[in-house]
């Protein structure tokens, strides 16, 4: 059984807990990812991960209520525990691949959005532990839905937009960036980590500057071995599969509408499956 430490609402219907996982704490990496379940029958959850304590033998995730699975997740409390957690899954970063006389050479900008800000922060932490520091604009709806600004804003040059102006600058995370580039900031590499959409619209405005691009995909997963097929996406012109291929990728290759329009097969019968779980 894997214990949780911690638990608090970090956002409204996001949550933030510390998980006893010791043996995937020691072999995890920044990029890599989880598969959860909360009871011995109940579906199979991929989580990317937030942080990691090698030596407390602790895993951090963060998760927002979307359907049936995530809205019986956050009801579990400090001292209850998952039934099972696998990982770590995926490749890690390809940052990690890069010397750190290359990486040093490099200005490195984070795009981050919604509970994709989780992800990004092992990237950030862990380019500071070697004494490099990126930018991170870091997007949400509105004040209220920004999380983890303080352990961001520890590791990185932190920039803040909401869409309604309420905290930091106003608008998209585009705009952001359109504005970060007429103030005269240039990029060699770009991690953007958040929805679909918004993925998609930051590798349209990064071709068109010329940034390289990677973002993390999250497709709808089962197994999580790649034995399943169900998390496919065609990147280049090829089909890969986000659990062990990913969950990184060129952005400026991976197919958007096809990636988005799988997401929402199974929509109905999530929303069927939510609506029992809140009425029980």
């Amino acid at each position: 059984m894997f214990e949780i430490v911690k638990r608090q609402e970090i956002a409204p219907g996001i949550y933030e807990m510390i998980v006893e996982a010791p043996y995937v704490a020691r072999a995890c990496e920044p990029g890599q990812f989880l598969i959860v379940r909360v009871h011995a029958d109940g579906e199979r959850i991929p989580l990317t991960i937030c942080d990691y304590d090698r030596e407390q033998g602790t895993l951090q995730i963060v998760f927002q209520v979307v359907g049936a699975e995530t809205y019986k997740m956050s009801l579990l409390r400090e001292g209850d525990a998952f039934a099972d957690i696998v990982g770590p899954l995926g490749r890690p970063s390809d940052l990690l691949e890069a010397s750190e006389e290359e990486l040093q050479k490099k200005k490195i900008l984070f795009i981050a959005g919604g509970v994709g800000t989780a992800p990004v922060y092992p990237q950030l932490k862990w380019l500071k532990e070697r004494g490099i520091t990126a930018d991170c604009i870091l997007g949400a709806k509105n004040r209220d839905f920004v999380i983890l600004e303080d352990m961001i804003s520890a590791v990185s040059n932190l920039y803040i937009t909401t869409d309604d102006g309420s905290y930091g600058r106003q608008g998209m995370v585009t705009k952001c960036l359109e504005d970060l580039w007429a103030e005269g900031k240039r990029y060699d590499h770009c991690v953007s980590i958040g929805p679909m959409i918004m993925m998609k619209f930051v590798c349209q405005l990064t071709e068109k500057l010329g940034i390289p691009t990677v973002v993390s995909m999250n497709p709808v997963m089962v197994d999580g071995t790649g034995m399943c097929g169900a998390c496919r996406l065609t990147v280049g012109g090829e089909v890969k599969f986000a659990c062990v291929d990913g969950p990184e990728f060129d952005g400026h290759k991976v197919d958007f509408d096809q990636a988005m329009a799988r997401s929402r097969q199974y929509k109905e019968q999530e929303e069927r499956l939510y609506a029992l779980a809140k009425a029980c």
